[in-house]
């Protein structure tokens, strides 16, 4: 009997596996061909395939929960590019700009929320509208690294908010226990002994990072078996991001530091490698997750009311975002293309519904119809980058034409072997 079950449980998985990948499979080459973008087609896909749809799938939270494993690998490699003397240069944006951006936007939500919707309470309200001021790392960096816009300004920037947005779920996480009105769980960590504890988990896995990580890859290095880098870089996520959860803290934030205690390691090339195939599939399982956990019935209800609360999402954000931009020394260009970038809702919105729902604070259905606002806003972020793309392409005042090699930005590059094509890249 147990062998049957078994036997039962492994088809199902199987056919699950078929089911999702084919359904990205298909649903990407289709928007990528269209000029769309991957995200866009894993979230139509979710919706085909999900409860509300062809009812192919029906544990969307299940898929979720393991595809966050996505976002968590893709910290640590942005992690990877990142030395602890790059961040220093980035204070300003990460300590000033970020800040700035959440509270304008969250503030701005709450206003739209608490007049729009007035049965809702202050705390509703608030709860609901300081989630939507986040954008969506998962998105975002990817888009970043394949165009290789990370070293820009307007990139550069672009990370230094996405980088606070993930440290400031500890303060919206206190926020939402603070008004809690459910009982307190017993030994639950809570106010600003949660920040301290991260703080301390912070400095403790830099800390494990330098006298107990950089042996270790030294030591596999010797071995020279590339599984063991593999194991190695994964157990190094998972450690930090476990730690950091176990003190109610983004997994995230964990796996993001254990990546820029390796940013100066000689074997950095090598876990960024290995680990990469693994960021891709899972981020793109997430996506499919939350295209499949939208609530088609919310959106179709009341689907004016959803999509003006959208598009009130990507005005507020765009809007602060390039007064911002401005008000930080961006020219107009780059100002609107970090705008249109980041005026989207975020992944950790949903989490942040989640914890305010078991608060007391909102309903169910309430959660739903702001999840499904936020899938709405994600939806037209690969419209509005295509016409940034244009506006990118457009040459304007902003402009800086070099005449002469002599007026190009100093940089240090070493050429290895110098052949024919050597010859010519120099």
């Amino acid at each position: 009997m147990m062998e049957e079950t078994s036997r039962h449980l492994v088809a199902d998985v199987m056919l699950g596996g078929v089911v999702l990948l084919g359904a990205a499979l298909l649903a990407v080459l289709i928007f990528r061909r269209l000029g769309l973008g991957a995200v866009l087609g894993y979230l139509v896909a979710g919706i085909a395939i999900g409860p509300d749809g062809l009812a192919l799938i029906d544990a969307p939270e299940t898929i979720l929960a393991y595809s966050e494993i996505g976002i968590i690998l893709l910290l640590f490699l942005v992690g990877l590019e990142l030395s602890p003397s790059r961040l220093w240069l980035l204070r300003r944006d990460i300590l000033l700009f970020g800040p700035l951006q959440v509270i304008l936007c969250g503030l701005g939500m709450f206003a739209v929320i608490h007049f729009a919707m007035p049965s809702f309470s202050w705390q509703a309200a608030l709860v609901l509208g300081l989630p939507l001021a986040l954008s969506s790392t998962a998105q975002v960096l990817p888009l970043l690294q394949s165009r290789g816009r990370m070293k820009t300004d307007y990139g550069e920037k672009s990370f230094s908010i996405l980088l606070f947005q993930d440290i400031s779920i500890v303060p919206l996480l206190t926020i939402v226990a603070a008004l809690s009105r459910a009982p307190a769980e017993e030994g639950a960590i809570e106010g600003w002994w949660l920040a301290l504890y991260a703080v301390l988990a912070i400095a403790g896995l830099v800390l494990a990072g330098r006298y107990l990580l950089s042996p270790l890859l030294r030591l596999v290095g010797k071995i020279s078996e590339r599984e063991l880098f593999i194991v190695t870089g994964l157990f190094t996520v998972c450690v930090s991001a476990a730690v950091m959860q176990a003190i109610g803290v983004s997994p995230a934030l964990g796996a993001f530091v254990a990546g820029v205690m390796l940013a100066e390691s000689p074997y950095r090339h090598e876990l960024e490698a290995d680990i990469d195939p693994f960021r891709s599939i899972l981020l793109g399982l997430f996506f499919l997750a939350v295209g499949m956990l939208l609530d088609v019935d919310v959106i179709l209800s009341q689907p004016f009311f959803v999509a003006g609360l959208a598009l009130a999402l990507v005005a507020i954000k765009i809007a602060v975002i390039f007064a911002l931009g401005r008000f930080f020394g961006l020219q107009n260009k780059p100002s609107i293309i970090m705008a249109m970038l980041l005026s989207q809702g975020g992944e950790f919105a949903f989490v942040l519904f989640a914890a305010a729902q078991q608060a007391l604070l909102i309903e169910p259905e309430a959660a739903s119809l702001f999840g499904a606002v936020v899938t709405l806003s994600m939806a037209t972020t690969p419209f509005l980058m295509i016409f940034a793309g244009k506006l990118a392409a457009r040459k304007g005042k902003d402009d800086v034409q070099l005449d002469d090699p002599e007026l190009a930005s100093q940089a240090n590059v070493i050429i290895v072997g110098h052949g024919r094509f050597g010859q010519q890249v120099s």
